[in-house]
């Protein structure tokens, strides 16, 4: 069974963020997921432009920008000139008056256009959106850190969004919280992807091949 895999940098050792992202394409992993935080739309800080350029610099791979910023639309222009096209640009919809405007912007751009679900936040309040962006990241865990507990209700949500992706024309990934067990379950239901941090990748006592050999070798 294919999915993609995507690495969590926040959760990167940036003593060494280099030989991380080497060690990291080397391994296998399908993609770089860069957390952008302002401590105002989430209460952590996190990862900058000038980190999303340098990584960017380093690999070939694609990037995953996720930002948990307020009023993206003011900023967007920043990011995706130091993007590539076909690399992915996820919007929190609550963070912008018009977020419909922010996406067409990554549409313009060559990017794809992505939103971010937050556990509170009902698949009926994005639905016209569902309609625009050809990923949606569905966040198990509130965003903002590293290490939460998965949400359990979380679940039905994903439920809802895996029987309308076909008609809408878009694909699922999970993002907070992703152990062996939530991807042998729901890969098989259809999610795309996966990110993944604390829980399954980063700061474990194997390089970053032998686990990603280890999840992709999952018995489904």
């Amino acid at each position: 069974m294919e999915f993609e895999l995507m690495a969590s940098m926040m959760c990167a050792n940036y003593g060494h963020l280099e030989q991380e992202v080497r060690d990291l394409e080397d391994g296998g992993i399908d993609s770089f997921h860069i957390d952008i935080m302002d401590g105002r739309f989430v209460a952590n800080f996190a990862m900058s432009l000038n980190d999303m350029r340098y990584i960017a610099a380093t690999t070939s791979k694609p990037l995953d920008v996720h930002l948990m910023i307020e009023h993206p639309n003011n900023r967007i222009g920043l990011f995706l000139r130091n993007l590539r096209p076909g690399d992915t640009v996820y919007i929190h919809p609550e963070a912008e008056y018009h977020p419909s405007t922010t996406l067409q912007a990554v549409i313009d751009a060559g990017m794809v256009p992505g939103i971010a679900i937050n556990p509170g936040t009902s698949v009926e309040t994005v639905m016209e959106l569902l309609r625009i962006v050809k990923k949606v990241l569905v966040m198990s865990v509130n965003p903002g850190n590293a290490g939460q507990m998965f949400l359990p209700y979380v679940g039905k949500k994903i439920t809802k969004l895996l029987a309308m992706k076909e008609d809408m024309g878009f694909e699922l990934y999970w993002d907070g919280a992703c152990s062996a067990e939530k991807i042998l379950e729901y890969a098989p239901k259809g999610v795309k992807g996966f990110v993944l941090g604390t829980t399954l990748l980063f700061g474990k006592d194997r390089t970053y091949g032998e686990t990603l050999q280890n999840i992709r070798e999952l018995r489904f």
